[in-house]
Parts: C-alpha cells; structure tokens; sequence
C-alpha cells in the first residue's frame, strides 16, 4: 500500500508519496514514534509521526490503541469541534498504529540533514 506522507517543516510542508516497497519500514510504527527517513531518500532527516487518516478519512487518534476502527464519544479535540457547552457526540476515529489502511501520514521535521529538503524532494523527481 502507497501512503501519501506529509512533511511539517516549520510553516513549510511537503508531500511525498511513499512506494510500497519503502512504505514497510513504516508499517506498525505508532504516533508519537520518530523514524530514520533515509530510506524515504531524505538522508540526514529524522520525522516524528504526528496523525494520519486513513482511506475513508477517520482520523487517527493517539489514545486510542492499535489500528483499529472505534466509534468513541467525544467532547471535543480531534474529529470534533462541539457547537455549545458540554456538547457530545460519538464519533469514529483510527487507532494510533499506522496499518495497510492509512492512506496520509502526517509528521514533523525533528532533525534536519546537511542538504534543504526542497533540494532532496527535487533531484527526487
């Protein structure tokens, strides 16, 4: 499964998109969880997993384990925005595991390598 990644770098980001033989190294990683993104082509760089949706567009949320589908009731925060006071409402949120169901990744830049990740997503191409 291809996996769409996108990149936060500051007020920047980048969208990659990640071939399914690259896209292993990335199976059963969780958010929150930082990995080496060499083998993305991106040397020098280390991402933090910070969400993800997956391929109907629930949202992957941190508390919730595995990466599993649940319909959870939320008051606010990640896939709801309450309209009044103490509004509730049961929702259906991704766990926190990155599975063949995730289609997006999103993640931040934690350590920056020796080249401009502009450059490295160009030569890319």
């Amino acid at each position: 499964m291809a996996f769409k990644l996108i990149i936060s770098q500051g007020e920047n980001s980048h969208q990659i998109e990640v071939e399914a033989t690259a896209s292993k190294t990335l199976i059963g990683l969780k958010i929150g969880n930082e990995f080496d993104a060499s083998s993305l082509g991106l040397s020098g760089y280390k991402l933090r997993i910070t969400g993800g949706s997956d391929k109907n567009g629930f949202p992957m949320k941190k508390d919730v384990e595995g990466p599993r589908r649940i319909k959870s009731l939320l008051s606010g925060g990640l896939g709801f925005k309450p309209r009044r006071k103490g509004q509730r409402r049961r929702k259906t949120v991704r766990g926190n595991t990155i599975s063949d169901d995730i289609v997006q990744i999103n993640t931040v830049v934690v350590e920056k390598g020796n080249k401009n990740i502009e450059d490295l997503l160009q030569s890319e191409e």
